[in-house]
């Protein structure tokens, strides 16, 4: 499905659409998405010698808010640029450079379209209900309970930091 036989193709510009749900990131076993809804759009540009490949990905996926753990979708936009050339080993240790074997006759692209989407998640996901504070959840309850208390407990000075805020005091003596 995701792979593209570029063998055929005249050298010119052609386009390619994937439609990416949950299945996608089961195989890969990546357990952060509970749901999609993604389109890729692929811009393959055949060259006599390499191709030039965009990706841009756009849609929604499931995810759980890293503080309460409910799930809300999150949209996600995201562009990949990839040139393919061609050498006598496979090799994509290059993040922008992939290079296949002389005589291949297709490229799998769905690993790329994993990538994309994933470095594309933000590193921490908050519900935005919990930003606008809509959300009404038992486990956000508790947080604002406990709160209080970390505050409170933090306000007091700690002996280990007063004995080196003193060692600076010296030094500047």
């Amino acid at each position: 499905m995701f792979v593209i036989p570029f063998k055929g193709l005249k050298e010119e510009k052609h386009q390619f659409e994937f439609a990416i749900n949950k299945e996608f990131f089961d195989i890969y076993q990546y357990d952060d998405i509970y749901d999609a809804n993604l389109k890729v759009h692929l811009n393959f540009n055949k060259k006599s010698t390499f191709f030039e490949l965009e990706f841009y990905v756009k849609g929604e996926v499931q995810v759980a808010c890293d503080l309460t753990n409910e799930l809300f979708q999150e949209t996600m936009t995201s562009k990949l640029d990839l040139v393919v050339k061609f050498g006598n080993t496979y090799n994509d240790e290059n993040i922008d450079i992939l290079i296949l074997p002389h005589g291949e006759y297709e490229i799998d692209v769905s690993k790329f379209i994993y990538e994309m989407i994933v470095l594309a998640l933000p590193v921490k996901r908050i519900h935005p209900g919990v930003v606008d504070g809509t959300l009404k959840s038992e486990i956000l309850d508790k947080l604002k309970e406990l709160q209080p208390k970390i505050v409170n407990k933090n306000k007091g000075s700690d002996p280990r930091w007063d004995k080196l805020k003193e060692l600076i005091i010296d030094k500047d003596r």
